[in-house]
């Protein structure tokens, strides 16, 4: 049944979805390519400080020890003792740790970004819900979890082995070299089987970390159904926003036509255009257009302008450069001679009461 709704979701995640996955800490992140960058800087650290460690290390050994005799025989306390031995050690260790840590958060960061989610540690009860956790511990990502543990198992332990086999003739004839041979034999085993190891789990944590965003990816797809849905959710539905902007766009018409009785003058093309024009000298530095509209609309400018006596002018080309400009906008410059001789025009026709030009 899993399967079936993953083959319904075939659409890739939307933004929105990809955000909420995020909001709760889901995202495509590989753990162990985290863990072998920690070996492999760790590896690398150790393999040019390791003399200087080591000798440190048995510096402190020795002092630690040729202390204990004087505990009992000084006033020494033996809590101070192992709290200097403790910070003695520590601050041995502690480059090695901060160079873990920063590693760990740096590979982290580089795989996700920055995520600060507390949902993911929310208690909740499918948690500790028994039907559930078996469910979870038999499910199919769980068996392929199970399944590339061994492959990896695997993997490894050829390497090692096969690392471990190619030294093995050179491991009888030790038992008649001096300690520093051994010793020294030992460390250069150790160190190939170290590089082999971390190289191939190197390659297994990148090959993890494609499977990762290829499993997430999976996870997150969508159905049709489901981006409709949330399209409607944000965005609304088409139907009924069209029908808003219809609304919005009927209701504009009206406060325009409503401007058209207080318009000065009307300019038309004859039919195809009509621009209404009003200009108060105490309020305005120019005429400004209240009112335009093509065709059906500039035919209802014109019919409002002839029932409240409001003249009508035919003007071509005028009317084609005023209707270019916006609606409350007041007329250019270059418009100022062939818009005053028209209202010159039509205050001339109102002394005479007519209304038509």
């Amino acid at each position: 049944m899993a399967e079936d709704r993953f083959q319904d979701k075939t659409e890739p995640a939307s933004p929105k979805r990809r955000e909420e996955a995020r909001k709760k800490g889901e995202v495509a992140k590989s753990k162990e390519l985290g863990a072998v960058a920690v070996l492999c800087a760790c590896t690398v650290y150790l393999f040019f400080a390791a003399k200087g460690m080591s000798s440190e290390l048995g510096m402190l050994m020795e002092r630690t020890f040729s202390r204990i005799p004087s505990i009992s025989a000084s006033d020494m306390n033996i809590v101070e003792f192992s709290m200097q031995t403790l910070r003695e050690f520590l601050l041995l260790i502690l480059p090695i740790m901060i160079l873990a840590f920063v590693v760990a958060l740096g590979v982290n960061y580089l795989q996700v970004g920055f995520l600060w989610s507390v949902e993911a540690l929310a208690p909740k009860a499918s948690k500790i819900d028994p039907v559930q956790g078996l469910q979870r511990m038999f499910s199919v990502r769980s068996l392929s979890e199970l399944a590339k543990s061994l492959a990896k198992l695997t993997i490894v332990g050829w390497v090692a082995f096969s690392t471990l086999k190619e030294a093995f003739p050179n491991f009888v004839p030790l038992i008649y070299q001096d300690r520093w041979a051994i010793l020294s034999w030992l460390g250069l085993t150790s160190w190939k089987l170290t590089i082999r190891c971390c190289m191939v789990i190197a390659v297994l944590a990148i090959l993890d970390y494609f499977y990762q965003r290829w499993e997430f990816e999976r996870k997150l797809r969508m159905s049709k159904q489901e981006l409709k849905d949330e399209y409607k959710q944000t965005e609304g539905d088409p139907m009924v926003k069209s029908r808003i902007r219809s609304i919005q766009r009927e209701m504009a018409r009206r406060r325009m036509m409503e401007e058209v009785p207080k318009a000065d003058v009307v300019i038309t093309n004859p039919t195809h255009l009509a621009i209404a024009l009003r200009y108060d000298s105490a309020k305005m530095k120019a005429p400004k257009i209240v009112a335009k509209g093509a065709d059906h609309i500039a035919l209802r400018i014109r019919g409002v302008a002839e029932q409240s006596r409001v003249p009508v002018v035919e003007n071509r080309p005028l009317a084609q450069n005023l209707y270019k400009l916006e609606l409350g906008e007041e007329i250019p410059s270059r418009l100022y001679q062939a818009v005053a001789e028209i209202l010159a025009y039509v205050y001339r026709l109102k002394k005479k009461g007519s209304t038509r030009a």
